[in-house]
């Protein structure tokens, strides 16, 4: 259903069973899947506030069972990666701002007021508290909370808890991890890996050496390990 009081573009590509609430704009060169809300004065697909767009034909693509609440603003990519994108089953609280070539992956909740500059990549399940602020280029892993009022100028490594300031590591998220279904063992292997990181009295280098060199593989090991040896504005300090 689309309010009368609505802007779609011709231009717009709207999946099934898509709701769009009076007085949203939807631009030009978006892609919005199935069973999508956008919910009063969003605005998704405008041009990026980015002094280096030149009005080169970029997108935003959202995925299906994504909700946009009030004044969420998602604008499309620039001449660096051509599109930003919004996956699955995401929920986007009012007043948030995805800007131009985010990416967002699946099952991701950004609370009241997040703002995420450029070329931001948040993945899985990651939870952002209210307010947060989300500095260009930075990577929130997979699992990972966040607390309410955070400036994030550092990668998120995955399933930890993030909080205080500035911000830090705060331990693992194993109320979440419990609530997706993460065994006992798979939890146990999480704390090891970031106990050596964090506390194994070695420098970050030598700590996923250590690991790598000691643990059994897991997949929980790995995700770990890739995404901090794949971090190029460093992760968060204890």
């Amino acid at each position: 259903m689309i309010s009368p009081l609505a802007y779609v573009s011709p231009k717009a590509q709207l999946g099934k069973n898509v709701t769009v609430d009076a007085f949203a704009y939807i631009d030009d060169n978006v892609i919005l899947g199935d069973n999508c809300h956008v919910f009063p004065n969003a605005v998704i697909g405008c041009i990026p506030q980015d002094l280096k767009f030149k009005g080169e034909e970029t997108w935003t693509v959202i995925g299906d069972n994504c909700v946009l609440r009030e004044f969420v603003t998602i604008h499309r990519g620039t001449a660096s990666k051509g599109k930003t994108v919004v996956g699955n089953n995401n929920l986007i609280m009012a007043y948030c701002h995805v800007a131009h070539d985010c990416i967002l992956h699946d099952n991701i909740i950004m609370s009241n007021c997040t703002q995420l500059a450029g070329e931001v990549e948040v993945d899985d399940f990651a939870i952002i508290g209210g307010g947060t602020l989300v500095h260009q280029f930075s990577h929130i892993g997979s699992h990972v909370m966040i607390q309410g009022g955070s400036k994030i100028n550092k990668d998120i490594p995955p399933y930890i808890i993030a909080a205080r300031e500035p911000i830090a590591y705060c331990g693992i998220n194993s109320i979440g991890l419990n609530r997706r279904g993460f065994t006992p063992e798979q939890i146990h292997t999480i704390q090891e890996v970031y106990r050596l990181i964090y506390q194994g009295g070695m420098n970050t280098t030598q700590a996923l050496d250590h690991i790598l060199a000691t643990m059994p593989q897991s997949a929980e090991r790995d995700t770990i390990v890739s995404f901090i040896r794949n971090s190029t504005r460093g992760i968060v300090k204890a």
